[in-house]
């Protein structure tokens, strides 16, 4: 799927089955949620912390749709395309980084 395909995905599944949007301010607080789920599960797999038993059976790939998912709708609600925002990051961290990570003698090992 790509990013153009995703935005409207998203958005045929809000306006069928979501209803609407929910407004910018509550859909950045869920993905603030959504980021805060993602961590729990971090530090619990790749970190120092055990997981509860409650939290047993979550997953990193779901969460990490979750926030694809909120910050599609984010971007769909401003009239943002995902394309050009990534096309933009990529031309910027290009230019900035072209020998950056190269000669960062702490990932030459």
């Amino acid at each position: 799927m790509t990013l153009d395909e995703m935005q409207s995905n998203v958005d045929t599944w809000i306006n069928t089955i979501g209803v609407r949007y929910f407004s910018e301010m509550t859909n950045l607080a869920i993905l603030m949620e959504e980021v805060g789920e993602l961590s729990r599960l971090m530090a619990r797999t790749y970190g120092d912390q055990s997981f509860k038993k409650n939290e047993m059976g979550k997953d990193i790939p779901s969460e990490i749709g979750d926030i694809l998912f909120v910050l599609t709708c984010l971007a769909n609600q401003m009239g943002i395309s995902l394309k050009d925002c990534m096309q933009k990051t990529l031309d910027k961290n290009t230019k900035r980084d072209s020998q950056r990570h190269r000669e960062n003698p702490k990932l030459n090992h």
